[in-house]
This record gives structure tokens, C-alpha cells and sequence, in this order.
């Protein structure tokens, strides 16, 4: 039990089964992957991968940081949260570093509810990010196996969270992306709660416990749903970008950080 858990008992009389899950729906879950980050130092490596690997070519999005690795400046847990933190420096040929931590090989999953807990970042120019990958990418290259974005903020839209899913079929290099805009003038500086429940035949999105979206299973093959294949997690922060720097980058937002107080997966109960 991480001790933010047993806190939210000692002070509120929170009851441990609840923590992360609404009294209705306790019963339908079971916990089986979590993140607390509740000790010091560089991400659990156990847990977590940095991906660099898209720096080169801008990420296909034309992205402006360079993605580090191992770098406490960029990534680090200071027993409360995830820090990831984007900053405006000189690093390896590029003005602006970051970070990318990924679950791939180390918490990929087939269904099931995903809650992260995230205090995000704001400003013209950033692009927070928390999102699912495919790990085995069985129906081939982006986008035809698929991606979830579970939360996507643009600071230069101050008030709204981005709740998307991509396919061979929908998705914004064609035009024909699916989701939902979502009004939440209270996520930048503060602490929301971001959520998918995914079963066989539908993605359900959540912030704070409010279902924003609905993703059904359409008629058609895997151009339309691809989601029958394990996924992983994505946190991020970028800079810039064809969506994210639409407006420019303005400098004076840097550091720029999105705190993590915990990421956790369920899986469903029959």
C-alpha cells in the first residue's frame, strides 16, 4: 500500500477499496498494474522506458524538443509525483529538452480501466500528452494499428483537454480523426483525473470521474477497430509541433511541467 493511500484512510476515511475507483463501480475491478511514485530519483526502471527513438525526424509532428534519457532535469520522482519537465536549452542540436517515459514490454495491457492522476502544464507552444500505443503493432505502421489519447492539452488552448482515437480509418492525417473537446477551465495547475474504460466493443473516456466521450465498435475490420491487440502508455511533454506550436512557442512559459500523482490499471471483473 503506497502511503498516499493510506493517508487519504487515516485522514479522510477513504476506504482503501475506493481509492482510484467510485463506490458504484469497486466491485467491477480488480487492480492489477499501478504506479505511486512514492520514492526519489529517476523513474523505476522496472516500470519504465524512455523513448527517444523519434527525436531525429521531429516525431512526424515537427516537434521542437529532444527527448532525454535518464536525465533527473527532464524526469524525476520526488516521492510525491512524476515530474516530467520540458525546458528551453541547448541539447544535442535542438533548443528545447523533454522527456517521454513509456510502459512498452514493461506494463502492456488488453482492455481494462486507465487512470492517471495529472496536474498539467500550460502556456502557447506545450503539448502535454498522455496516451496508448500499440505494443506489437500486429496490423501494421501508424495508424493502422491504432492509438488512444487519453488526455492531449494545447496550451494554447488554455481551457480544453483532447480525448481522440486514431485508425486506418480515422485519423487526422486524412481529416477524419474521432473525439471530443473537452471544457475543463481548471487543467492547467491543477490535479484531474484522466480515465478509459476499453472493452471489446467500445473506449469510454473520463476526466474527474465525467465520461466525456464514447469510441463505439463499428461495422467494418480493423481500419475501424484495431483495439483488440495489447497497448501501452505514453506520458509526455512536447514542445511545438503541427498542432502544439499552431501559435508559436513563447519562451517565457519554460520550465514547464506535468506532475504525476499515480497511473493505474484494472482489469475488469466477469
Amino acid at each position: 500500500m503506497s502511503w498516499k493511500n493510506l493517508l487519504l484512510f487515516i485522514w479522510f476515511g477513504v476506504p482503501l477499496l475506493t481509492v482510484g475507483c467510485t463506490e458504484t463501480d469497486k466491485d467491477n475491478y480488480e487492480l492489477v498494474w499501478s504506479e505511486e511514485f512514492d520514492y526519489t530519483g529517476l523513474p523505476d526502471e522496472t516500470k519504465w522506458n524512455y523513448d527517444t527513438i523519434g527525436n531525429s525526424y521531429g516525431w512526424g509532428n515537427n516537434e521542437l524538443q529532444c527527448y532525454t534519457v535518464g536525465r533527473k532535469k527532464n524526469a524525476y520522482v520526488d516521492g510525491e509525483n512524476l515530474v516530467i519537465t520540458a525546458r528551453k536549452e541547448a541539447w544535442d542540436d535542438f533548443n528545447y529538452t523533454s522527456a517521454r517515459l513509456t510502459t512498452k514490454e514493461k506494463g502492456d495491457w488488453l482492455y481494462g480501466r486507465m487512470e492517471i492522476k495529472a496536474n498539467i502544464p500550460g502556456g502557447r507552444g506545450i503539448w502535454p500528452a498522455i496516451w496508448m500505443l500499440p505494443t506489437d503493432w500486429a496490423y501494421g505502421g501508424w495508424p493502422e494499428s491504432g492509438e488512444i489519447d487519453i488526455m492531449e492539452h494545447v496550451g494554447y488552448e488554455s481551457d480544453s483537454i483532447y480525448t481522440t482515437v486514431h485508425t486506418g480509418a480515422y485519423n487526422h492525417a486524412i481529416g477524419t480523426e474521432v473525439g471530443k473537446a473537452t471544457f475543463v477551465p481548471h487543467c492547467e495547475g491543477a490535479f484531474c483525473v484522466y480515465a478509459i474504460e476499453w472493452k471489446k466493443d467500445k473506449i469510454d473516456f473520463f476526466i474527474d470521474d465525467e465520461k466525456v466521450f464514447t469510441f463505439d465498435k463499428h461495422k467494418g475490420g480493423t481500419d475501424v477497430w484495431p483495439f483488440d491487440k495489447r497497448f501501452h502508455l505514453i506520458l509526455n511533454v512536447a514542445v511545438g509541433g503541427h498542432w502544439g506550436g499552431l501559435h508559436g512557442v513563447d519562451d517565457d512559459i519554460f520550465p514547464a511541467k506535468m506532475l504525476v500523482d499515480y497511473v493505474r490499471v484494472y482489469k475488469f471483473l466477469e
